[in-house]
């Protein structure tokens, strides 16, 4: 645990970095405008910059150099650090480009699943996980067809539902500051400074992004955070000194991954093309419903605040039981989606 001047110390940097973001941010707004152009499956009527995401990518990274030289306490093998935050970086350049250029969706998987069997070769991996009625288990070779697809999965979904002002990025502050406080409780020195690193730079960029929104983060931003959150996962769990339960992240971010799970099984039942963008997430439906921008991110960062409780909770609980942290969130999301899809029925947008 930290005492008083340490934990000053860190918020002085963490005050630093949100500083940067934020003028990184303005400067993306309003010199660098990679513009977002209104179609038919925009939620906005105007066009909105959509490069902020480099001032979350940018400030980041700079403030993860300087945890790595200084913060000794906190660190990680130089082959693991360096291969999470150089495929991060390389993953937002990438997003960067398809923000630019407007590539198909394959040629976007395919590129960030390069990205993921970088880290993965790094040794970036899960090596052990918890499965329910199995116990602990030694995963072997599969611990990197795993670790490969929680990746790239998380990495999409998070992209998937940045679709409204201040969504993705409020819950990227509320989620981050959530596992940064459980990892410090657990003596993940790593985790909890790359979280506070990753909230300050997330918070610097949504002083731009709440509704109505100045600039949007781009898939530079959504699938960096995305990205990001799934490697801490991995390297909490495994690589860490506190050992952070892997179960962690799914938890803080469920309504994410429930909602772009949904979505998917949904779209592909109906035979609908999945890969093809579209406006039917639970989230764009609610909004479809005359729920604003403000209201709709509201709410998921109520459900991110209940998650983050539960998080809590989940390091207290036993192993075999940790499961069962997820059964109520489980059910409650099931409610919510027919909840969703019965007032979007009524309306004629389903």
């Amino acid at each position: 645990m930290l005492n008083a001047t340490v934990f000053a110390t860190h918020l002085a940097f963490a005050a630093a970095v949100f500083a940067l973001s934020t003028v990184l941010t303005g400067l993306m707004a309003w010199v660098v405008r990679v513009m977002d152009v209104p179609n038919e499956r925009s939620s906005h009527a105007r066009p909105v910059p959509k490069s902020g995401g480099v001032a979350i990518v940018a400030a980041f990274t700079l403030g993860s150099l300087v945890v790595y030289f200084v913060a000794d306490v906190a660190r990680i093998a130089d082959r693991h650090f360096w291969g999470f935050l150089f495929c991060a970086v390389l993953l937002s350049a990438v997003s960067f480009v398809d923000d630019v250029t407007q590539r198909s969706f394959a040629v976007k998987v395919a590129t960030q699943m390069v990205c993921v069997a970088v880290i993965l070769a790094t040794g970036v991996t899960l090596s052990r996980l918890y499965i329910p009625f199995a116990g602990e288990v030694a995963l072997g070779w599969a611990g990197y067809g795993l670790t490969f697809l929680w990746l790239l999965g998380l990495t999409n979904a998070y992209n998937f539902m940045d679709g409204l002002d201040g969504l993705a990025a409020g819950v990227a502050v509320i989620a981050a500051g959530f596992l940064g406080a459980i990892a410090l409780w657990q003596d993940s020195n790593f985790v909890y400074l790359m979280c506070y690193v990753l909230l300050a730079s997330a918070a610097g960029f949504l002083a731009f992004n709440l509704p109505p929104a100045k600039i949007f983060m781009g898939d530079v931003g959504s699938a960096f955070i995305g990205f990001t959150f799934a490697a801490l996962a991995v390297i909490g769990a495994n690589l860490d000194a506190g050992h952070l339960p892997f179960y962690v992240v799914p938890l803080l971010l469920f309504h994410f991954i429930f909602d772009t799970f949904f979505t998917f099984v949904r779209r592909a039942l109906r035979g609908e093309p999945v890969h093809l963008a579209h406006r039917t997430h639970l989230y764009q439906l609610l909004n479809q419903c005359g729920y604003g921008h403000r209201a709709v991110s509201m709410y998921h960062y109520a459900v991110t605040v209940v998650q983050g409780i539960g998080a809590l909770l989940l390091i207290f609980v036993e192993l075999e039981w940790r499961v069962y942290v997820f059964l109520p969130y489980l059910g409650y999301q099931a409610i919510y989606a027919a909840w969703v899809l019965r007032r979007a029925k009524a309306l004629g947008l389903v």
